[in-house]
């Protein structure tokens, strides 16, 4: 019996211009969920995926680049994946060029480049349903014979065109490749696109004009920053006044839970477990994810409006003051979503100083791990009324001004960085403004979705290992006959929470509050349900009935709430931050400079918060 004849792998690469809908094609045709926004810069490196109904394809999501001679490690991506010169993988069968018909003088240039590499190559027309809501009309037959390559029209979000560019790709495999040539100079080659694109361009839109009129009012230089930090303000203001409603359904399921274990179990490991270890814990960091919510809600649809990066071009000025350029507040934007994707992000800034000083200080950015700790505290000492007339919350107040703390001082930290890496010379700012799009629901849906997804895995998996961890610690030993402190202080956790209370006891933090730092280093929000197991480990029944916030109101006092508060804007990363960190600067010494200098930035900035409050306090 024969055996069966084995398929060959199928290996095509998507490249385009950044911004072109490469990534939503990418997702379209293989099912998966890789991030798309309406900014340059949203891919930062290859990834792959099995093109859905044709298993032996395997299609790769190459950076974006604009060009074939790299400026930044993640052009270099692409480049040296389609000549062949990746140590990590084989050269592609073939290339989908991606370009956006909105822009077709632009992106034709590279597609000309990327003849030279001597692949197969198909071209997708991407965007061409927005190409004709402009009145943007294009001769594709034509364009096809003056490419000398098929050409079809896609529009990746709505799946249209998507057949034809499967049956495209499938053809690829049969076709013949050819030796690389060496490409024509640049300025011809933008000659010959910008011809190519005036001959197959058959009618002219209105978007640029569109476009122009209403960058006259963002991008200007009063009324730009005004609207940009206006919408930052109003985004904070959201986070708490929309959030009320939900929190508190979530907050009385919680308790309702406990409850009702409460009144099934009885006494014991089982019910101290569940109630004051997984509940009390995954409970009080669950509760926060309506906020969290709400802000990515306001960031997914700034992304997908093409507002982002103008916000990029309004910080330029802000961004040179330090030694940098707006480029780098691409990352930094990314980076209150996560550190991580921020980190990774600053592959498309082409000088090395100045991507590893925007490494060094994306952490200051205020990522959403801290939303749970500064919302915890700010509704437990903050009071929840309105000033200025009645027009503003003071809580979102007092979060956007933490928000506002995080960026001031990521800053100052990158001037000093500058000071001490830069060689004096300046990169110019180069940075393609997108079209101005209306949001897309089902964009923001599916970014909730995902955001949802890895909020309640993280709960699932770190936070409620880590609350296990912290419930045998905090339960054992058990306390010795006659005591007369709460059994925790007995415990393990006790013994490390008063060894560490002399470490942070001039910052007025207790052992309660010093236990809860530690596993926070996994992940931030980690503190906020170590909190809610160590003070429902040393409660009583009437106090494990309160809830979180009201236990730290009646707790703490008002300089250690801000020095807590204080520590975090500065808190030294989680365990994923310093990883993604040595591999971006390839060793330990800058995540160890990092971790050292965000230790050293929490614990003075918690200190002198803590003496101040004392002083005014007195």
């Amino acid at each position: 019996m024969n055996a069966p004849e084995t398929v060959k792998t199928l290996r095509i690469a998507l490249v385009g211009n950044p911004n072109c809908g490469k990534s939503a094609l990418f997702n379209t045709l293989t099912g998966l969920r890789q991030k798309v926004a309406n900014y340059p810069g949203a891919t930062v490196e290859r990834h792959s995926g099995r093109m859905t109904g044709a298993s032996h394809i395997e299609l790769i999501d190459l950076p974006g680049t604009y060009s074939l001679t790299p400026k930044s490690p993640d052009e270099a991506v692409t480049c040296d994946a389609l000549f062949g010169r990746s140590t990590l993988e084989a050269r592609p069968d073939g290339i989908v060029c991606v370009l956006d018909a909105t822009n077709l003088g632009q992106h034709l240039r590279f597609a000309l480049e990327l003849k030279a590499t001597g692949l197969p190559m198909v071209v997708a027309l991407n965007m061409t349903d927005l190409a004709r809501r402009e009145g943007i009309e294009i001769d594709v037959e034509g364009l096809a014979k003056r490419l000398g390559v098929p050409v079809i029209e896609t529009v990746a979000v709505r799946k249209t065109g998507i057949a034809e560019i499967k049956a495209a790709i499938g053809v690829l495999g049969t076709a013949a490749e050819h030796a690389p040539t060496d490409l024509p100079p640049l300025r011809q080659l933008q000659r010959d696109a910008r011809a190519m694109a005036r001959d197959v361009t058959l009618a002219e839109g209105s978007g640029h004009k569109i476009t122009r009129q209403l960058d006259a009012l963002f991008l200007h230089p009063v009324a730009g920053p005004i609207i940009l930090f206006s919408l930052l303000f109003v985004m904070f203001q959201a986070v708490f006044s929309w959030a009320e409603a939900p929190m508190d359904m979530i907050d009385g399921g919680v308790a309702g839970l406990q409850g009702w274990l409460a009144d099934t179990l009885p006494d014991g490991w089982v019910l101290s477990l569940l109630n004051d270890g997984i509940l009390a814990g995954v409970g009080s960091v669950v509760i926060f994810l309506p906020q969290i919510l709400i802000l990515f809600t306001f960031i997914l649809a700034l992304e997908s409006s093409g507002y982002l990066v103008r916000a990029a071009y309004l910080m330029d000025r802000l961004m040179s003051s330090v030694g940098l350029n707006g480029r780098a507040f691409i990352p930094l934007l990314s980076s209150f979503a996560c550190a991580i994707p921020g980190i990774m992000a600053a592959r498309t800034i082409a000088d090395p100083k100045d991507r590893l000083t925007t490494i060094l200080i994306a952490p200051l950015m205020t990522c959403s791990a801290r939303l749970p700790v500064y919302t915890l505290v700010i509704a437990a000492f903050i009071p929840n009324e309105s000033v200025w007339g009645g027009m503003v919350g003071l809580q979102g107040l007092v979060m956007f001004g933490l928000y506002l703390s995080g960026i001031v001082f990521a800053l100052l930290a990158a001037f000093v960085f500058k000071r001490l890496l830069s060689d004096g010379q300046r990169q110019p700012f180069l940075l393609e403004l997108p079209k101005y799009q209306v949001p897309h629901l089902r964009y923001i849906f599916v970014g909730l979705l995902e955001r949802t997804k890895v909020f309640l895995r993280r709960a699932g998996t770190i936070i409620l290992t880590a609350m296990i961890i912290l419930w045998v610690l905090g339960s054992y030993p058990l306390p010795p006959e006659g005591a007369t402190e709460p059994d925790i202080a007995y415990s393990y956790v006790g013994i490390i929470g008063k060894a560490l209370a002399t470490v942070f006891a001039p910052l007025g933090f207790n052992w309660e509050i010093s236990v809860a730092l530690v596993p926070g280093l996994a992940a931030r929000e980690v503190a906020v349900a170590a909190l809610g197991t160590v003070y429902a480990l040393s409660g009583d029944e009437d106090m494990v009935a309160d809830s979180l916030v009201g236990l730290l109101a009646s707790g703490w006092t008002l300089p250690t709430a801000l020095a807590f508060l204080a520590w975090y804007v500065f808190a030294p990363q989680c365990l994923s931050t310093i990883a993604v960190t040595k591999r971006e600067t390839g060793g330990w010494k800058w995540p160890l400079v990092m971790l050292g200098y965000l230790f050293g930035l929490a614990y003075l900035a918690a200190f002198l918060t803590y003496r101040i409050a004392l002083a005014f306090s007195a």
